[in-house]
């Protein structure tokens, strides 16, 4: 198949049946689908399936019952079961004109792109359909704060915030990309060296529904660009760092009021691994919590390692103390740091591991009957 059109829905019902009509028409002639990705909670899954039955060009089904990644998880999910050469992006809200698609496509079969944005910063594109000019003056400086810290990978591109791409589905590498909120191409890009052209987006306003964006989307952006500038286990080690202080203080502190160093050590890490476990689900690990085990397993693994970690570490600590002239408090820092590392491969690749959610998939063709198919995995982010 020569196109897959990829859309992303949550609770956007009303706007199926325009959009798969605008789609038919404004791709008619292509070998083309198109692929709904859903974590709706309303009944868009089965207004998929009726107006897929009104149309000629195959539309399917994939209804996420795990909504691993958000929006971006749901586009990588989809890119993944994509049949197309080329497979094109876009939002179930008509904010993004199926027009369009010709143009992207139109680009990318004329040029080594391995990239089409659909940009609404060149010549030809508008962001009126923003609401409010405070939404259009964020969005503006998003952009130019994203192009400051990948200036090399983002050149090619006026909107890396753009919800509206083209990718050649051979050119990008799915297994590296680490999705999270709203902003997958910013992802794609940024991740990996891509050829890039742009084509004028007209930003329209919305037809029915309301705007995902909210201030939770804001900071997973600022989240996002802390990880793909830094990576994930800078963010780990900052909290580490602060853990160890406060370990640290504790320790010191339970001394100066007679508590013996060996069960101001107990008491100190005992604090620390509950602080440590909230601030990485808040602020490290959350957009992995969806496809992990459950909150209260989470929490037992990381105690039961940090707990056995911490005894070997007061036990080394014990050794130490009682055969050298080193004092306490030197000595814990240094085997907090030796610590690091193991805590961080532990909690990453076995207390977040990402497990394949239980997803179906519709192919709803001309009245076929429905099949099921394994789900699309995403990566557990390192």
């Amino acid at each position: 198949m020569e196109l897959s059109v990829v859309i992303p829905t949550f609770n956007e019902a009303p706007n199926v049946a325009e959009l798969v009509t605008r789609i038919e028409k404004a791709v008619a002639g292509t070998d083309a689908e198109i692929l709904f990705v859903d974590d709706s909670t309303d009944d868009t899954p089965d207004v998929v399936t009726q107006v897929a039955t009104e149309h000629e060009i195959p539309v399917r089904l994939l209804h996420r019952d795990v909504a691993v990644g958000g929006l971006s998880g749901a586009v990588i999910a989809g890119l993944r079961q994509a049949t197309g050469e080329w497979a094109v992006v876009m939002d179930g809200d008509l904010q993004h004109r199926p027009e369009t698609i010709p143009s992207v496509l139109a680009q990318g079969r004329a040029t080594e792109a391995d990239v089409v944005v659909a940009s609404r910063h060149v010549d030809g594109g508008s962001s009126d359909g923003l609401s409010g000019g405070i939404r259009r003056a964020v969005s503006q400086l998003s952009i130019k704060v994203t192009k400051a810290l990948f200036p090399s990978r983002l050149h090619g591109t006026t909107d890396p915030m753009s919800g509206f791409f083209g990718v050649r589905r051979d050119s990008v590498k799915l297994d590296g990309l680490h999705p999270r909120g709203f902003k997958i191409l910013l992802e794609i890009l940024a991740r990996q060296p891509l050829e890039i052209r742009e084509v004028p987006l007209v930003f329209d306003a919305r037809l029915a529904g309301t705007s995902k964006a909210d201030m939770k989307q804001g900071i997973a952006l600022g989240r996002q660009l802390f990880d793909l500038k830094f990576g994930r286990i800078s963010g780990f080690a900052a909290i580490g760092a602060l853990g160890a202080v406060a370990n640290l203080v504790i320790l010191w502190g339970l001394q100066q009021f007679g508590v013996g160093y060996l069960a101001a050590a107990c008491i100190a890490a005992v604090v620390t691994i509950i602080g440590n476990f909230l601030l990485q689900e808040r602020f490290i690990f959350n957009d992995l919590k969806a496809g992990a085990r459950g909150v209260w397993k989470r929490w037992w693994h990381t105690f039961a390692f940090n707990g056995t970690e911490s005894a070997i570490r007061t036990f080394a600590l014990w050794v130490i103390v009682e055969n050298t002239n080193l004092h306490s408090v030197l000595v814990q820092a240094g085997l907090i740091v030796i610590g690091f590392s193991l805590r961080f491969l532990y909690q990453s690749r076995v207390v977040y591991k990402q497990h394949e959610p239980v997803v179906t998939i519709d192919d709803i063709v001309e009245g076929e009957p429905t099949e099921t198919a394994p789900a699309a995995t995403t990566p557990a982010a390192v």
